[in-house]
């Protein structure tokens, strides 16, 4: 409705040649005969620009990178395992890069000794988050420590090579996640090689957080499970001013600064997201177009304020920001009732009207495709 409201409204019909983008490259036609209306189509360029439907763009960027992301795994899906010699080369390259992510993935974390220091208290929800995280991520490195070792053991004999080993084996050929791990994981459309070095700073994330205490500022995209941590956030808050959860709503306030050594009295301070389809004017302090060939925007430190949805100021010129996960913008509901993508929708002043963004497609994602 966002876009066809350009097109049916009373201007096109009040005003001659009325401009349906902001270059005014496209307009409505001047009243005349057939020969002119024909005329005044072949003028039109030949290919559509981004603006006609109130795009910037630099979605032309993203759409040949998508084409050219596919067009490589498509190729790399016709790439033959090998014989003979090559096989041997695939089997040494196999076992150099089990051995490489193996030495690297850190010990599991211990649960038991979490619990005796973070230990479910009443008015610290965040302890309950941590070690459920914890052992999420736990899940997660099993599958893919123990997935290599039978790996390994294959590759030497020891063990007879499954369909799923197969699979492991052709997923770390081309460096793709493999299936087994995909599974157990969170989702992300990284490569392999940006896959483990994430997921290795998401475990660091959380062990910094147990040796040094709860942090002034969380990477929100470090958790497997985001909306339990949100959870925890509003019911610190409902908990410690004896607010029943359900009148709680999110307000935001986007700081101008990308690091804090304090935390804040009240809710919480986030990092690590990105805004995509615009930028964030950090003297104006509001959403500003995007630059030339910058995709992506590293937002400053958010903070998160359970607030009384009574009291959230809706009347303001902010825009709703949806917030996923990966840049593919959809998921599945899961069984908690949660979407394996979105996580919420984020408040962002603007100077704009908010229709401008709807169009422009601005979100913010947790985490990037490279």
């Amino acid at each position: 409705m966002t876009v066809l409201a350009d097109f049916y409204n009373e201007q096109v019909i009040a005003q001659p040649k009325y401009k349906l983008s902001e270059s005014g490259q496209y307009i409505t036609p001047p009243k005349g005969d057939y020969n002119d209306y024909v005329t005044f189509i072949k003028n039109l360029p030949a290919t559509q620009l981004p603006e006609v439907f109130g795009m910037h763009e630099n979605v032309d960027i993203s759409k040949e990178l998508q084409e050219t992301k596919l067009l490589f795994d498509s190729v790399l899906l016709t790439q033959g395992s090998g014989s003979g010699g090559a096989a041997g080369k695939s089997d040494d390259a196999l076992y150099h890069i089990a051995t490489d992510i193996l030495s690297k993935l850190p010990s599991d974390f211990d649960i038991e000794v979490a619990l005796k220091k973070y230990p479910v208290v009443y008015e610290e929800s965040m302890n309950t988050v941590l070690v459920q995280e914890m052992d999420r991520f736990n899940k997660l490195t099993m599958i893919v420590r123990s997935s290599l070792q039978n790996l390994q053991k294959a590759i030497k004999g020891l063990v007879v090579m499954s369909s799923d080993l197969e699979a492991l084996t052709q997923s770390l050929l081309i460096g793709k996640i493999p299936a087994m791990w995909a599974k157990r994981s969170y989702p992300s459309l990284k490569p392999l090689g940006s896959y483990i070095t994430d997921l290795l700073e998401r475990l660091k994330f959380l062990q910094d957080w147990h040796d040094k205490g709860k942090p002034p500022v969380f990477w929100v995209s470090g958790f497997y499970f985001t909306q339990a941590f949100l959870t925890g956030v509003k019911q610190n808050l409902a908990r410690k001013y004896t607010i029943p959860i359900d009148q709680l709503g999110y307000d935001f306030e986007v700081l101008p600064q990308d690091s804090s050594d304090v935390a804040p009295s009240d809710g919480a301070y986030i990092n690590g997201l990105f805004l995509d389809g615009a930028r964030w004017d950090k003297k104006s302090g509001v959403l500003a177009e995007q630059q030339p060939k910058v995709l992506y925007d590293a937002m400053p430190i958010i903070w998160i304020k359970p607030t009384k949805n009574v009291e959230i100021d809706m009347e303001s010129l902010r825009y709703k920001s949806p917030v996923y996960k990966t840049s593919e913008r959809k998921g599945t509901l899961s069984t908690t009732g949660h979407s394996t993508n979105f996580v919420l929708p984020i408040l962002l002043p603007s100077d704009k009207p908010v229709d401008h963004w709807v169009k422009r497609g601005t979100a913010m994602l947790c985490q990037l495709d490279d």
